[in-house]
């Protein structure tokens, strides 16, 4: 219960910090909008063409917009934590007797929160545009973007107390989520490249969880892509969840 209460706290203050700018809601829907609406068009001549992709464009293409939205957006959390370290908020919580865990739990429910909101839109125009994702596989890939999420904003809060930098923390998240974007076939299956391509590609997780959403939302709900797309979400989000509740464990020791 203590756990409970404290993650609550956390979050809720974190929850009026963004609610009196929500524009930062909106900011982050934008990119995958903006490839929804420009780039989805693009795909409906292309489709048919991919192995397993099905017959509509818009059905193959959310579910990678919704993995994408769950990294980038994750991902960028952590400065929020630096303005908060440099504003002391970090050493005012080091002197209370919260779990360190829930410092870092309760952040994480703000950016789930926030996460949700902008995949139900991203979901929401899908359907207007023409997708036709089953419910219960749509279910299904919100549940595997949100551990991905999680994950994405344990790393980036790990990061950014181990960098204490945006000018330091920018060009790695940069460095990082370049390649992810290519090969986990957000924008175009991998299959469609060259086989060494391909390859190279089943060495990056995010391509898993990607197949596995897509996957979800054509209605193969229990189909191995989907066991293993959930697999690695659940591994990294242990594994980035234990990496920064350590870091502030170490920040607060």
């Amino acid at each position: 219960m203590a756990f409970a209460t404290e993650s609550y706290v956390v979050f809720r203050r974190q929850l009026r910090m963004n609610l009196r700018n929500p524009a930062w809601v909106l900011i982050g829907i934008m990119q995958p909008v903006m490839y929804l609406l420009l780039f989805g068009p693009l795909l409906k001549p292309l489709v048919t063409q991919f192995p397993g992709a099905g017959d509509n464009a818009y059905t193959f293409f959310v579910p990678g917009l919704l993995v994408q939205l769950g990294i980038f957006g994750a991902m960028f959390a952590g400065f929020s934590l630096i303005g908060e370290w440099r504003e002391g908020v970090i050493e005012a919580e080091r002197v209370t007797p919260a779990s360190r865990t829930a410092l870092l739990f309760g952040r994480i429910l703000r950016d789930l929160l926030q996460l949700l909101v902008q995949a139900l839109i991203l979901i929401g125009l899908g359907y207007v545009m023409g997708m036709r994702g089953a419910v219960a596989g749509v279910v299904v890939g919100l549940v595997i973007t949100l551990l991905v999420g999680g994950a994405c904003a344990a790393a980036s809060n790990a990061l950014a107390l181990t960098t204490k930098s945006e000018d330091v923390m920018a060009p790695v998240i940069n460095m990082v989520m370049m390649p992810i974007l290519l090969l986990s076939g957000i924008l175009l299956p991998m299959t469609i490249g060259p086989e060494w391509l391909q390859r190279v590609s089943d060495f990056i997780p995010f391509r898993w969880i990607t197949d596995g959403v897509r996957s979800s939302f054509l209605g193969d709900v229990m189909s191995s892509q989907v066991g293993w797309g959930l697999l690695a979400a659940l591994i990294l989000s242990a594994l980035a969840t234990w990496w920064g509740t350590s870091v502030f464990r170490k920040e607060n020791a």
